[in-house]
């Protein structure tokens, strides 16, 4: 989530909290254009190793809150209603907000909402913390602390996912992300051993004191960071809240590009996410219930990622993104197609491996196509979409593949999965805006924003 940094501080580059700032440079995301004409900004480089530092140090520590809570309601209760409701709380407010939290991405400044959302997290951490060391432990507590955190993310999420173009130049994007996955997937292999090992060592609470910490140093890290607000396009007279946000449901009707590359993500996520998380399920049937197995499972899937944004960050900046997600989508469908098929565990962890391996190159590249087709001032409703997307499709995945795998076999689940994925290319492929768009990537190496932008 970080880009090599050499650039030097100047004097004309103070930080300012504010998100404006004085001096000779523009402040980060000033220009309201994606174009590089003037080149790069100066000081990018180190903008974003300090932003996307001070996130990676935040999301550490919510990656061990959530392990955290995980277990210790698992431990405490032991009850699968209990897990189910936690998930609940966990996913569902982050789905509702978002759709609010996109409209405030493009109306205030970035930064400031980021630093928000952090603050209220931790400070949201920070109170359970403190009731559970006076004793109180009742699960509406930590429900209600899942629900603030959520909504906190539902926040956060659009705003970053917009604030980073503001930071790094357009053809900086696929590899900043790229690298981004890679941290990302880093985290994953880190934190449960961490987390293991301060509850195991202290308790829940300490782990949550962990938390406010890392979110306390990732917000001092982004107020070093200069964003400016995002300039608007002229209107007739003020907007409300409301009218954004119907101005960003008409945008995605009318911009048949980005509406392409939201539906696809979509569908792509219910349907290899879902059954990627019933694998646990079928190495425990298939291949025997043992806890190595369970954890050589979920250590494939992991590095394989790890290796696969590294990959991205290192080879993909130029190629085609439409190529990529598109080429990704169908190793999807073989890869979920082999693990259905698999008789042999190691056979089967390969193909775990391949799986997280092809993660990155479809995520990424959607990300980074959405930076940089859709203008700056509707990035934040865009993205508040895709948080919504990323939100509601793993519960919705679940309701659909977890009582089936109960009546079926998970491997039938997965072929199934895998076949469905082909049909889901063919039909992309085949929408006009999906033509368009491979049209496009022929014609250029990073041609996507360029896709025609709206049905007209």
């Amino acid at each position: 989530m970080t880009d090599d940094a050499h650039a030097p501080t100047s004097p004309d580059r103070s930080p300012d909290p504010t998100g404006t700032q004085t001096g000779a440079r523009p402040p980060a995301g000033a220009p309201v254009g994606g174009e590089d004409t003037a080149g790069d900004r100066p000081g990018w480089v180190r903008d974003t190793v300090v932003f996307l530092g001070g996130q990676t140090v935040s999301l550490f520590g919510s990656m061990l809150v959530q392990y955290a809570v995980l277990w210790h309601l698992t431990l405490q209760t032991r009850s699968g209603a209990v897990l189910a409701l936690s998930s609940v709380f966990g996913f569902l407010p982050q789905a509702v907000v978002s759709i609010f939290g996109g409209v405030w991405a493009d109306r205030h400044n970035r930064k400031l909402l980021v630093i928000a959302a952090d603050a209220t997290i931790a400070v949201t951490t920070l109170t359970l913390a403190l009731l559970m060391l006076g004793g109180a432990d009742d699960l509406w507590l930590i429900y209600a602390a899942l629900a603030i955190r959520s909504a906190g993310a539902g926040i956060q999420t659009p705003a970053v996912s917009a604030l980073v173009p503001q930071i790094v130049p357009t053809r900086h994007l696929m590899r900043v992300n790229g690298i981004n996955a890679t941290i990302q997937s880093a985290m994953m292999l880190v934190a449960p051993a961490v987390a293991a090992a301060v509850y195991a060592s202290a308790d829940i609470v300490a782990v949550f004191f962990v938390d406010v910490v890392t979110a306390v140093i990732g917000i001092g890290l982004l107020l070093l960071v200069p964003v400016a607000t995002v300039v608007r396009t002229a209107t007739d007279g003020p907007v409300s809240y409301f009218g954004d946000l119907v101005g960003g449901l008409r945008y995605l009707a009318g911009h048949a590009f980005v509406r392409w590359v939201l539906v696809l993500f979509a569908v792509v996520f219910v349907l290899i996410v879902a059954p990627s998380y019933l694998t646990p399920l079928m190495v425990a049937r298939t291949f025997g219930p043992e806890v190595w197995k369970l954890t050589a499972n979920e250590l494939a899937f992991s590095i394989g990622m790890l290796v696969g944004g590294g990959v991205v960050a290192a080879w993909a900046g130029s190629r085609s993104r439409i190529a990529l997600i598109v080429g990704s989508t169908v190793a999807f469908g073989g890869i979920s197609i082999a693990l259905g098929l698999s008789t042999n565990l190691w056979v089967f962890l390969g193909f775990m491996l391949l799986l997280g391996l092809a993660v990155p190159f479809f995520s990424t590249p959607s990300t980074t196509v959405l930076q940089e087709t859709v203008e700056p001032e509707m990035q934040g409703r865009v993205f508040g979409f895709v948080g919504i997307v990323m939100a509601v499709a793993m519960p919705l995945g679940m309701a659909i593949f977890g009582p089936l795998a109960d009546v079926v076999s998970v491997e039938l689940l997965l072929v199934l999965a895998g076949v469905a994925l082909f049909v889901v290319v063919g039909v992309a492929l085949a929408m006009p805006s999906g033509r368009r768009a491979v049209e496009a990537a022929r014609r250029s190496a990073t041609p996507e924003a360029a896709a025609v932008p709206s049905d007209g």
